[in-house]
């Protein structure tokens, strides 16, 4: 089903539209969705990040080489006993087993890998942060193997991810699935189910490399004519001249990278690597812009423009999410405690927990949290959240062109 824009009613805002109709507006379509946090609060948050750290015990701050280190080789262990039970498997299993015998085998091994290897992403996201410990020389030589074994150009992504955190929930100036205005929109929406199915596929599958190598729902200040935008290429609108040195190392660890797992597939097959590391390896992509997306994205979420944004009410706009105790514990509470780590970014992610419990009392409703199971939750994101009006200071989603 395709919504077209008429001449009347369906043409774009040219008034600012106020924080009360946009609170209107958002709590109306929170009618459909019994039990979701908000409508988030549009005014700035009473409290200071001084209050917020004042809460938190000191030690929560305290980076440790023993517990990262011990995080990093868990990981890794339980990566090699993957792939030792995948052998095992092969060797003396399949050759006996009828072919869906190998499809009921593959298909949760390929799952299970991939979300392990998401939890060594996040751990080279902690370096990126230098929340993986006190010494950054540890650091980014830790989070440069790390993210360029999964073909993450690391200083590049580093650069834009704290552009991110510096900029959360800013419309002109975030760096990571910013809204699209109802201009942008064009002329319809469409609704069709099956479309937007096909849609999801596609950003999960593809998003994250369309995401550095085209900045792929990024800011419009990325979309000008001329403009770089390429997490490969030093001159690109992200980087300063002191970034040149670290882009080129990071795209050159991932350009050997390709060549090595090309190099595999010459001396194997393409089935050979496409088996042990690319569906892994999409694993792990999809992960990063599934937990991305809904951590930033839903009809509760508002988004601000420059004149009333500011760095904590932006930061705010973060919403926890669980997978499941074996998958929060496995991404190292990347999804389930997000809100403490957009507030404290170099605070290791083993002491989320005890901060959030501690940060509550002050937060209060400026705290958001979702339990929409995952997949309903994706599914709302996406279709109920279309665009923003192209005038007003702070927005919400809308999903047709008739609101």
């Amino acid at each position: 089903m395709t919504v077209s824009r008429g001449n009347s009613s369906l043409s774009r805002r040219s008034a600012a539209v106020s924080d009360d109709a946009q609170r209107a507006g958002a709590t109306e379509q929170l009618k459909d969705h019994p039990g979701l946090p908000g409508p988030f609060p549009l005014e700035s948050p009473p409290f200071t990040v001084r209050d917020l750290r004042a809460a938190v015990p000191k030690h929560c701050f305290e980076r440790s080489y023993a517990t990262s280190f011990y995080h990093l080789f868990l990981d890794l262990f339980k990566t090699a006993v993957l792939y030792a039970v995948a052998v095992a498997f092969d060797t003396y299993v399949a050759p006996h087993a009828p072919g869906a015998v190998w499809w009921l085998f593959y298909l949760p091994w390929w799952y299970a890998t991939g979300s392990v290897l998401t939890g060594v992403w996040v751990l080279a996201h902690e370096c990126g942060h230098h929340a993986f410990s006190p010494s950054e020389v540890v650091n980014d030589v830790v989070g440069y193997v790390l993210h360029t074994a999964l073909l993450v150009p690391y200083h590049s992504w580093r650069v834009t991810h704290g552009k991110h955190h510096s900029n959360t929930g800013s419309l002109e100036h975030d760096e990571v699935f910013v809204p699209t205005t109802r201009a942008a929109v064009g002329e319809h929406i469409t609704e069709s189910p099956l479309f937007s199915l096909l849609e999801i596929a596609n950003m999960l599958l593809l998003g994250w490399p369309a995401y550095l190598i085209a900045n792929a729902s990024g800011p419009a200040k990325y979309k000008r004519p001329g403009v770089i935008a390429n997490h490969f290429h030093p001159g690109s609108a992200f980087f300063t001249a002191r970034d040149w040195a670290g882009v080129v190392v990071g795209a050159a660890g991932v350009v050997a990278g390709v060549a090595g797992v090309c190099y595999w597939a010459y001396l194997t097959s393409v089935a050979t690597v496409t088996k042990w590391y690319i569906i892994p390896y999409l694993i792990v992509n999809l992960h990063l812009v599934l937990i991305t997306y809904l951590q930033h994205t839903d009809v509760f979420v508002p988004h601000f423009r420059e004149s009333r944004w500011t760095w904590l009410h932006g930061a705010m706009c973060t919403v926890d999410r669980s997978f499941g105790s074996v998958l929060d514990h496995t991404f190292h509470r990347i999804a389930d405690l997000h809100v403490c780590h957009h507030l404290f970014s170099r605070m290791p992610f083993y002491h989320h927990e005890e901060a959030t419990k501690a940060m509550l009392p002050i937060l209060g409703k400026y705290y958001m949290r979702d339990t929409t199971p995952i997949p309903m939750a994706l599914w709302r994101a996406w279709t109920q959240c279309k665009y923003v009006e192209d005038e007003g200071d702070v927005v919400m989603y809308k999903r047709r062109l008739d609101e």
